[in-house]
This record gives C-alpha cells, sequence and structure tokens, in this order.
C-alpha cells in the first residue's frame, strides 16, 4: 500500500467530487481517527456539506483486515494489532464506517468502473510499500472463510528468507515491494534510507541508473521480477484467472515486469497448452484507491436501499 492516500467524496454513481491527499505513517488508533476526521472535515468542506449528511464511509487499510468484523488485525499504519477500526471510526464520525483491505479495493474498483467490468474471475495485484492481492472470483471479491484473503506478499518465496514487516520471514513482499528494492539500492549505490521519503528518492535514483544503463541497478529490478514471477505463477495455478492487472506507483519501473519476467511467468505456470491469463498495467495514481473506498461505501448504501425494498419497516 501506498504511503500517499486521498480522501474522496462521491456520488451515487461514483464519480468523485472531491479528495484531499493525506500522508500518514505507523500510528496509534486515536491518531488515525483524527487524521481520518481532518481528511473528512476537509473534503466535506470543499463539496459545500458537512461529514453527518454522508450515508456511508469506506476507508481502506493495508494489511490483514476483517471486513465482517471491521477488526485490522494487523497493518504496516498502525502500531497495535486487532484494531476495532470500523467501529471507533463509526462512534467518532456519527457516520456507518465499512472498512477493506485496500487491495480488495482495487480490485472493487476495477469490478465496477475498470477493467474487470464484466469478467467473472480476475486478480489485482498491487506493488508499493508492500505486495497486494484483490481477487474476483464469479463477479465478487474473494476473502475466503476466515475473511483475511488474499494476502498475496505474504505467501513465502523462501524458506528462512529475509526478514517482512509482518514478522515472518520469506514473504513476496520482502524481495519485491519498495522496502526491498531499497535494502538492496542501499548497498549498490551507497546511500542510506532511513524513512519513507528517503526510501522515495533512493528508488528514483535506482530507476535513473537503470535507464542509465547501470547493470547492478537492473539486476536488483530484475531480480525482484523473478519473484514477482513465481508469485504470480502461484496465482495462475491456484485460480486460474481470466486477467492479472498489475497495479500501483511501482509500476512505472517496468524491470519489474519486462518481458523475461513474463516468460518467467509462463515457464512456471502449468504447461496446458492453454493461453496464460492476459497481463494488463495499470499505473494510476493514488485516486483509484480512493475510488475503491467510495465503491466499497456505495456498495453498502445500496445494500441498506435493497434491504429497505424488501422490508419497508428498515430503516
Amino acid at each position: 500500500a501506498s504511503a500517499t492516500r486521498l480522501a474522496s467524496l462521491s456520488m451515487v454513481t461514483g464519480t468523485p467530487m472531491r479528495a484531499v491527499p493525506r500522508q500518514p505513517g505507523p500510528m496509534t488508533l486515536e491518531d488515525l481517527l483524527i487524521a481520518i476526521e481532518t481528511l473528512l472535515a476537509r473534503v466535506t468542506a470543499k463539496a459545500g456539506i458537512t461529514p453527518r449528511a454522508l450515508s456511508a464511509i469506506g476507508i481502506g487499510v493495508p494489511g490483514f483486515v476483517d471486513v465482517a468484523e471491521g477488526l485490522v488485525h494487523w497493518s504496516s499504519v498502525l502500531n497495535d494489532r486487532n484494531i476495532p477500526l470500523a467501529a471507533a471510526a463509526t462512534a467518532r464520525i456519527g457516520v456507518p464506517v465499512t472498512i477493506d483491505n485496500d487491495a480488495n479495493l482495487v480490485a472493487l474498483a476495477e469490478l465496477w468502473f475498470g477493467a474487470g467490468r464484466g469478467l467473472s474471475d480476475f486478480a489485482v495485484v498491487t506493488i508499493e510499500h508492500g505486495v497486494g492481492m484483490g481477487f474476483v472470483m464469479n463477479h465478487r471479491i474473494f476473502r475466503g472463510s476466515g475473511r483475511l484473503g488474499m494476502e498475496l506478499g505474504h505467501t513465502k518465496v523462501q524458506l528462512d528468507g529475509a526478514l517482512c514487516r509482518c514478522g515472518q520471514r520469506g514473504c513476496l513482499e520482502a524481495y519485491v515491494a519498495d522496502y526491498a528494492l531499497a535494502r538492496e539500492a542501499t548497498i549498490a549505490l551507497n546511500r542510506p534510507a532511513s524513512d519513507t521519503l528517503s526510501i522515495n528518492t533512493l528508488l528514483e535514483s535506482l530507476f535513473d541508473h537503470a535507464k542509465a544503463g547501470n547493470a547492478t541497478a537492473r539486476s536488483i529490478f530484475r531480480r525482484a521480477g523473478r519473484y514477482l514471477a513465481v508469485g504470480l505463477s502461484n496465482v495462475v495455478n491456484l485460480f486460474d484467472p481470466e486477467l492479472i492487472i498489475l497495479s500501483g506507483e511501482r509500476m512505472r519501473y517496468d524491470y519489474l515486469y519486462a518481458a523475461e519476467t513474463l516468460a518467467e511467468m509462463d515457464n512456471l505456470a502449468i504447461q496446458s497448452g492453454r493461453p496464460r491469463a492476459k497481463i494488463e498495467i495499470h499505473a494510476w495514481g493514488d485516486l483509484l484507491w480512493a475510488h475503491g473506498a467510495a465503491a466499497l461505501a456505495l456498495s453498502v448504501v445500496s445494500e441498506n436501499l435493497l434491504t429497505a425494498q424488501r422490508d419497508p419497516a428498515v430503516q
């Protein structure tokens, strides 16, 4: 998930009305609630309404999120575990709040408004400060029995491998995400990466070196790309999707998905004689994350309207 986020206000059609950026880091629940309130006040003021005029609010959170319970079991943006974020935000704001994993929201945005319209089974893989995946199965977001799927970034690609932010070792994102590339780049370019801003600067420098022909810089991206190919081939072998959308800011780094990377994915996927899943690259900005959160809120509003139509006594 990206360190830069947007608060977006949408109409029932899903058309964004106003958007306001936010730069969060790991924080307490209280700090996060204050940040949400501040963003909400700013975006509603720009739209000329009050927060209480909203029908629903959707919030995307990176990490392990139980959408039904409204719990954040773990997230890189919170410094504690098992946080009842949805209930806390609803109580604070006075408007129904629904939360979900941010990659699920991108998949929902693609399903409602983007390349996934009309498809029954597709995956969205996001690559930024972490590696996320939202999976649509039979036209619906698939979450699994425990409602914590699909954590592609925390599938294991190396036993006893590199340390991941989740506390385990060998996770895919520990080889592909921003902090993984930065770990390699600090050695290759002899530069420190002490905070998020310096990591971003470091990655831009690494990409510039790669474009200029620096063999070491290119090898860092290509190594990450090979690990990505392992992860994508596992998605193909497990779910046989029609389409895999690679999304996120790091899709600007085309060495991650160079031709040899996709060829490696083909070699690792089941050899059925059929064409592999189509791959699309969406190097979008932060607005789509917010667009997905709006889609989540709109889905809640739609469900409430349907419930009211079935039973007029339900308020």
